[in-house]
């Protein structure tokens, strides 16, 4: 028996003769053009393996607080959300789409940044916030953490979208494809730096990456939000770096899932991270020794005595 085997083996007698393996494992993604999808869809793999006795399947969403309700519903068994969408809900933010307090959403790991990442056509002439005024612009799915987030930062920059002349409300594919046809100026994109919607649309399209301020981040108020740098090269075409915003992504689940299988959730990710990285560059951000700190939602039982079996916390 291979010690992963051993291990899990153990888990489950230690919860007793109650204990039950799950029958489904819903893994919750997000659009297939971000980076939530391909990564989750390695982690179907990585789980599939681990717990052969259940049915494991991805669903593609329009994300964090998609997400997040499905899993206070029980329609879920893993998700990915933005960390202050995660927050939100843990605390019953109404102003960000949550009336009540999703009280059963459990956090397994903190994982990679989201890059805010406002994507510009070259020949708008749009590199700063204040060029968006009087602009098409896209700003994530509705009620998305995409969309959260831009809401917030265009509130700390003094903005709203009364100063665009047009908003649309699309994820990241659909947006990309009508910058493709110039029937939109500029459109934010909140995932993982090297998103495919983003190194789709540089292929074909001359793009510039607007600045985001660490002043303006100040203002957004909220610790989830920090200075980041886009790295020059990261998309065809953008030969420097970019000051942005970065924001930490979180895998969630919630308090009807089993003690062991959220440990084994939990033990399988960072296991098998190979298989997350060969997925997305994104993965390569991911690191155990940060995934328990500052959870915005309460640890899952299961995934805390992974980390205090790894020595990682008390």
């Amino acid at each position: 028996m291979k010690i992963a085997s051993k291990i899990a083996l153990c888990a489950a007698l230690a919860l007793g003769a109650n204990a039950q393996a799950a029958e489904f494992v819903n893994v919750l993604t997000g659009g297939t053009s971000g980076v939530y999808f391909p990564m989750g869809t390695a982690l179907s793999k990585i789980y599939g393996d681990a717990m052969p006795k259940a049915k494991v399947t991805v669903q593609s969403t329009k994300a964090s607080a998609e997400n997040l309700n499905l899993l206070q519903a029980g329609r879920g068994e893993i998700a990915f959300a933005l960390g202050d969408a995660v927050s939100a809900a843990w605390q019953g933010n109404a102003d960000a789409g949550f009336a009540k307090k999703l009280d059963k959403i459990r956090t397994i790991a903190g994982i990679y940044p989201n890059y805010i990442q406002i994507v510009a056509s070259k020949e708008s002439g749009i590199t700063t916030l204040a060029d968006l005024k009087g602009k098409r612009v896209a700003v994530g799915a509705p009620k998305s953490g995409t969309e959260l987030n831009a809401r917030a930062l265009f509130k700390a920059a003094g903005m709203s979208y009364d100063d665009f002349s047009k908003v649309e409300y699309l994820p990241f594919g659909q947006s990309v494809e009508l910058m493709k046809n110039r029937q939109l100026d500029a459109t934010l994109i909140s995932a993982g730096l090297g998103v495919a919607a983003i190194k789709d649309l540089a292929s074909t399209t001359d793009i510039a990456l607007v600045t985001i301020g660490a002043d303006v981040i100040a203002k957004v108020g909220d610790p989830a939000y920090q200075a980041a740098s886009i790295p020059a090269n990261t998309y065809n075409g953008q030969t420097a770096a970019v000051d942005s915003a970065a924001i930490r992504n979180i895998l969630v689940t919630h308090s009807g899932v089993s003690d062991d299988d959220a440990y084994i959730m939990t033990k399988q990710l960072f296991s098998e991270i190979d298989q997350l990285r060969a997925a997305h560059n994104a993965a390569k951000a991911i690191d155990a020794a940060t995934a328990a700190v500052s959870p915005p939602a309460p640890l899952h039982p299961g995934a805390a005595r992974y980390y205090k079996e790894m020595g990682l916390i008390k």
